[in-house]
C-alpha cells in the first residue's frame, strides 16, 4: 500500500471578492443576512432553506424540516453592519475547515463588501471550482436585494 501526502496547495482554498452596492451599510447588511438565510437559493434558482442566527455562536444551517438538515457553520464574529464571520464545514461533508468573512465599509457613498473564503482540508475539485460561481451568484443577489430595497428588515436586530 502506497501512501501519498498531498501538498498544501491542494489542501487549501482561497476566494476573494469585492462587491460594490449602491445602498446604505444597514440595507446591504440586512440584505446579506437575508440572502444567506431565508432567501437563499442555488444558482439555478431552486430555493435552499437556510437559517442564519445573526449573533455570536449562532448557527448557519440548511433546514430540511423535522429535525433534518446540514450544519454549515457558526457565527464566529458579528458587528452589525460592518462584519460577519462564519466558520465551519459549509457545504462540504468531509474533513475541512472554512472561514467566511464579510467586511462592509463605505466609500464615496457606496457600500463595499470585502469577501474572503479560506478553506483547508480534503477539498474536492468539484467544490474548488464550483465555489467561485456559487459565491458570485449569492453576492449578485445581495447587491440586487439591497439596491432594490427589497430587504424585509427595516432595521437590524
Amino acid at each position: 500500500m502506497a501512501l501519498t501526502v498531498p501538498g498544501v496547495e491542494s489542501l487549501s482554498l482561497s476566494v476573494n471578492e469585492e462587491i460594490r452596492v449602491r445602498a446604505s451599510l444597514e440595507k446591504t447588511f440586512a440584505a446579506l443576512l437575508e440572502q444567506l438565510g431565508p432567501y437563499s437559493e442555488m444558482p439555478d434558482g431552486t430555493p435552499m432553506p437556510m437559517k442564519l442566527e445573526p449573533w455570536p455562536g449562532g448557527r448557519w444551517f440548511r433546514d430540511l424540516a423535522d429535525g433534518n438538515g446540514h450544519f454549515w457553520g457558526v457565527v464566529q464574529a458579528i458587528k452589525k453592519p460592518t462584519l460577519l464571520e462564519i466558520t465551519g464545514p459549509l457545504f462540504m461533508s468531509y474533513p475541512v475547515a472554512n472561514n467566511v468573512q464579510y467586511r462592509l465599509g463605505e466609500e464615496n457613498g457606496v457600500t463595499v463588501i470585502k469577501f474572503r473564503h479560506a478553506g483547508f482540508g480534503l477539498i474536492t475539485d468539484e467544490h474548488r471550482t464550483g465555489v467561485v460561481k456559487g459565491w458570485a451568484y449569492i453576492h449578485e443577489n445581495v447587491r440586487k436585494r439591497a439596491e432594490a430595497g427589497r430587504s424585509k428588515s427595516a432595521s437590524i436586530q
